[in-house]
C-alpha cells in the first residue's frame, strides 16, 4: 500500500527552497542596487571629504567586498533558479554584470573615477536586473507548474 502522505515532504521541501531562492534572489536585487548607488555617490563623496574636513578611511575596500557578496549570492540564486525555468539568458546578463564589477574591482580599472563609477553602476544594475529575471521566471514556472499528484488508484 502507498502512503498519501508520500508525496507532502517533496513538496514541502520544494516550498522551502523557493522562499530561500525569493529570499536570496531580493537580497542580491536590493545589494545590487545599493552597490550601485554606493559607486555612483562614491566619487562624489570621495571629492567632498576633505573639503568637509573629513578623513577617508582607506584601510579595506567596500567594492571588493559588494563584488564578493554579489558573485556568490548570484550564483547560487541562478542556479536554483535556472534549474526551475532553463532560460541561460538570466546566466548572460548575470555573467555581462559580474564581468563589469569584476574588472573594475580587480584590476587597475579600480581608480575611483568616473569610468569605475559608471562601470560598477551598469555592472550593479545587470547583476539586479539578473536577479529580478530570474525571480520572475521562476514565479512564472511556479504558477504554471502542475501541483504534485497522489496516485488515488493504489490506496484502494
Amino acid at each position: 500500500m502507498i502512503d498519501p502522505t508520500s508525496e507532502a515532504p517533496t513538496a514541502a521541501r520544494l516550498l522551502a527552497v523557493d522562499r530561500v531562492q525569493h529570499a536570496g534572489d531580493r537580497i542580491g536585487l536590493w545589494a545590487s542596487i545599493a552597490c550601485a548607488v554606493h559607486c555612483a555617490a562614491m566619487p562624489v563623496a570621495l571629492l567632498l571629504a576633505p573639503a568637509l574636513g573629513l578623513s577617508v578611511f582607506g584601510g579595506f575596500d567596500l567594492d571588493q567586498l559588494f563584488v564578493l557578496f554579489a558573485t556568490v549570492l548570484g550564483v547560487a540564486m541562478l542556479a536554483m533558479g535556472y534549474r526551475r525555468h532553463r532560460k541561460a539568458s538570466v546566466w548572460w546578463v548575470l555573467l555581462a554584470g559580474l564581468a563589469l564589477v569584476w574588472s573594475n574591482a580587480f584590476t587597475p580599472l579600480h581608480a575611483h573615477g568616473p569610468l569605475h563609477a559608471l562601470m560598477m553602476v551598469t555592472g550593479g544594475l545587470l547583476v539586479a536586473w539578473a536577479h529580478w529575471r530570474n525571480t520572475r521566471l521562476s514565479m512564472h514556472v511556479c504558477r504554471h507548474a502542475p501541483a504534485p499528484s497522489v496516485n488515488r488508484s493504489s490506496l484502494a
